[in-house]
């Protein structure tokens, strides 16, 4: 079994953003020279998620709102006593979950006609990595 390990990095101006990553996970698919395996996509950090949904905009909205509702941001998170700020972040995270699994075959990631994947950063504005792990021959 071949293998081979891409990690992408990100700097995002917001501290929640949603960046569409499909292609550089095909480049990273394409790169390994893997046919027929599995690709391994995940956040390198406990604030952040990878999913895969549809690329709709109104959809996206709905996702943040529905987090937003489920783990709203506010002041009174226990983890805030140790000086962060960003327990919401942490239970986003435990939400979307922190990666994803996606077959590949015949040297192509293969998904449904409207699954992309997605990184979803709940707290950002500093540089965060993402892991790229694909397994096959």
């Amino acid at each position: 079994m071949k293998s081979y390990t891409k990690y992408l990095t990100f700097n995002t101006k917001r501290r929640r953003e949603l960046i569409h990553i499909t292609r550089e996970v095909e480049d990273a698919v394409r790169e390994s020279g893997i046919r027929e395996g599995l690709a391994f996509v995940s956040a390198m950090h406990i604030t952040a998620a990878v999913f895969v949904n549809d690329n709709e905009p109104g959809l996206h909205q709905d996702i943040w709102e529905w987090l937003e509702e489920l783990a709203p941001y506010r002041s009174d998170y226990r983890h805030h006593r140790t000086g962060e700020d960003n327990g919401d972040a942490h239970l986003k995270s435990l939400l979307i979950h922190n990666q994803t699994l996606l077959p590949i075959t015949d040297g192509r990631l293969d998904l449904g006609p409207w699954q992309r994947v997605f990184y979803a950063e709940f707290d950002g504005q500093r540089r965060k990595r993402l892991v790229i792990k694909i397994l096959g021959e």
